[in-house]
């Protein structure tokens, strides 16, 4: 069941829009909050650490914007029901989700574990097609809606290590589209990102000192990108300018998709 920090509910003001992020405790789902709600939205900073959500919260609450914590599991259906079922009973409304959690299992490809496998799918795809689900019902009751998924360059290039990751970030540029063909008639647009190589905790645990020199020499840019850059092009998404734009997912990646021979 997920359960609340014990603070008054905020009521929603500026554009008086509601959105909810998932994983949004650190890394790239914590910029995305603060951006969010710089922008004037309520934001739902939501996490499977509640502790930690709470802890992000007070420090958006301390720069003025509306915010509150809500533990939820998004490998867990009955999680992501019971989280839902709060938003719409204290807010009526969800206008904006951003589908940013997900977990990551670094295996050469003969060597990926069937359990790791189904948890990665399970987290990072059936999450996000679970999270849309409800979402999308409490947006189509007023007419208007913005579902932003948190993809990877990984799911549009293979990469080593990466059969698990990289197969559920390639079935979420997919969702995305499905997703936004069935829901323009309710005025839901559905986009993502898809992230190049970004500074977080998740990467700095994860990406060795072999990985970062890839990517040094197969960024244009030649650098990691910042959390930061990464909630700007979802406030954009997230914003009435991208009202035409659906079923897109943009790399933020430095360049590294449009890349080939850096050298001559």
């Amino acid at each position: 069941m997920s359960q609340l920090a014990n603070k008054p509910a905020p009521v929603a003001s500026g554009l008086g829009r509601v959105a909810l992020v998932t994983g949004a405790a650190m890394g790239i789902g914590a910029a995305i909050a603060e951006r969010l709600g710089h922008d004037g939205h309520t934001v739902v900073v939501a996490d499977i650490n509640l502790a930690a959500a709470e802890e992000m919260v007070a420090g958006l609450n301390a720069q003025g914007i509306e915010a509150l914590a809500l533990e939820i599991d998004v490998g867990d259906a009955g999680s992501i029901a019971a989280a839902f079922a709060y938003l719409q009973e204290r807010f009526g409304r969800c206008d904006v989700l951003v589908n940013n959690a997900g977990i990551a299992k670094t295996q050469a490809f003969l060597d990926c574990d069937l359990g790791d496998w189904q948890r990665v799918l399970n987290i990072n795809l059936t999450g996000s097609l679970l999270c849309g689900q409800h979402a999308a019902r409490l947006m189509s009751a007023n007419g208007w809606g913005r579902i932003i998924n948190v993809a990877s360059i990984s799911g549009m290039r293979a990469s080593m290590g990466r059969t698990a990751y990289g197969t559920s970030k390639a079935a979420i540029i997919g969702l995305t589209r499905q997703m936004a063909v069935e829901l323009a008639e309710y005025g839901i647009t559905v986009n993502g990102i898809a992230p190049g190589p970004v500074d977080t905790p998740l990467t700095q645990m994860l990406h060795s000192a072999a990985t970062r020199d890839s990517y040094a020499r197969a960024v244009p840019m030649r650098r990691y990108g910042t959390p930061a850059e990464m909630a700007g092009a979802v406030a954009f998404l997230a914003s009435d300018d991208s009202s035409y734009i659906s079923g897109h997912v943009i790399p933020v990646d430095g360049g590294f998709m449009a890349s080939g021979i850096l050298e001559i």
